[in-house]
């Protein structure tokens, strides 16, 4: 990511306010994790923390049973990309962000079933 040059200070509880702009780019909304990193250089890294992202193995194992018991293409996500890919190239899917669409729908905890390919409403990728 390109240096954009912008200082903030600490306040006396230690926050750091993350400008408005960079956090609509990385799409950091209020409430979501971040783990903080310090590298050798002394360099103060924050990196979004994906809870499934951790369960990668599980997560893999959930797609690979949906997939089997529905034939169907099975991709498991957290709030921003796909985790895990069973039935279809891992190279199409697998850490590809999610369409602003499928982001709705798991912020408002619908349920949507793609019966047919072409819904791009909810699939960038499909064709």
């Amino acid at each position: 990511m390109k240096a954009t040059g912008i200082v903030r200070r600490i306040d006396d509880l230690g926050r750091v306010v993350i400008p408005k702009e960079i956090r609509r780019t990385l799409r950091i909304r209020e409430g979501d994790p971040l783990e903080i990193f310090v590298d050798r250089e002394g360099e103060v890294i924050l990196k979004k923390y994906s809870p499934i992202g951790e369960l990668g193995d599980f997560a893999k194992e959930y797609a690979d049973s949906l997939y089997e018991s529905t034939g169907h293409i099975a991709l498991i996500a957290d709030r921003d990309m796909i985790v895990a890919v069973s039935g279809a190239p891992k190279k199409e899917y697998l850490d590809k962000s999610i369409a602003q669409a499928v982001e709705k729908a798991v912020e408002e905890r619908k349920v949507v079933l793609m019966s047919k390919p072409g819904d791009h409403k909810y699939c960038d990728l499909c064709a």
